[in-house]
């Protein structure tokens, strides 16, 4: 397994410390001012905090120090070590931030408020879990309950994440939960599009009869790398190949227009990858004449 480099770590440790800096600050800005609901261990803290007189900061630096020991003695210490920063550093910065004068105030439209929240939540978050980092708080419950009942993680996510949202809805008008469904649902979509930013791709399935053709004009005059598979076509059983081709998406013009230069009336199928790791994509590319001349 290649070890990581220093620019790896680097990064690492820059999307951790940006990514729980950015959900401090929207939680201190626009969630805790304007009484809109969230899950986690913010969440639980926005309600003790009613009734215990300690700052939510530390409530939560509370929980996740405990359920930290927990993931420690439950799950090991490789969760541990990958799950404390964020333990740690979101509660630091939530007080950090809550103490900057009038943050509070930046916007009084509550719906405004549920916009910006949602949709910054999902990078902050985002940003942490691209480097494999976990934001810790109810992750380790749910990663917990996972381990002992053996519920899917995705069930258990929705369920604490509804007995918190429940809890603080008894606090907050009707409207208030309205608000924070809205930030859930922003949320989810933002985090998604962080995840694969930069990272997706178009794949290209194109089947002719000049598939040879087509093969050596992406490779040489493209410089696209190309998979051939083997097909029968459905009508007449002919055997024959298939060329199968991933490439970004801005050169998705040039691509279909080369194919269609040799074959007007190829079959191409045309889909949207989320992801792609491997050779020429996560990693250098390398060039072999002897394969590519053949």
């Amino acid at each position: 397994m290649a070890k990581k480099s220093w620019k790896d770590y680097v990064k690492t440790t820059l999307f951790i410390i940006v990514g729980n800096a950015l959900l401090a600050f929207l939680v201190a800005a626009f969630i805790i001012p304007h009484d809109i609901i969230m899950g986690g261990t913010t969440g639980i803290a926005i309600v003790l905090n009613r009734i215990i007189p300690v700052e939510t900061a530390t409530l939560v630096l509370i929980q996740n120090i405990g359920l930290l020991i927990l993931g420690l003695a439950v799950l090991g210490k490789k969760f541990f070590f990958t799950t404390v920063a964020s333990s740690v550093l979101y509660p630091v910065f939530l007080g950090i931030m809550q103490k900057i004068p009038n943050i509070d105030k930046i916007t009084d439209d509550t719906l405004l408020a549920s916009l910006f929240a949602g949709v910054l939540m999902g990078i902050s978050l985002g940003l942490v879990m691209r480097v494999g980092s976990s934001t810790g708080g109810m992750d380790v419950v749910n990663l917990v309950l996972h381990k002992w009942l053996h519920i899917p993680i995705a069930i258990l996510v929705w369920a604490t994440d509804i007995i918190v949202v429940g809890g603080q809805a008894l606090f907050v008008k009707p409207e208030k939960t309205l608000f924070g469904i809205v930030v859930l649902v922003l949320e989810a979509y933002a985090l998604d599009k962080v995840m694969i930013f930069g990272k997706s791709q178009t794949q290209l399935y194109v089947i002719s009869r000049n598939y040879e053709e087509i093969r050596k004009a992406l490779i040489s005059d493209l410089n696209l790398g190309v998979t051939m598979s083997n097909i029968e076509t459905g009508l007449l059983e002919n055997e024959q190949k298939a060329v199968l081709c991933v490439i970004p998406s801005r050169k998705l013009f040039d691509t279909t227009e080369k194919i269609q230069s040799i074959d007007p009336e190829a079959f191409i199928t045309i889909t949207k990858i989320k992801e792609v790791r491997g050779r020429g994509f996560t990693k250098a590319r390398e060039y072999l004449s002897e394969e590519i001349n053949n």
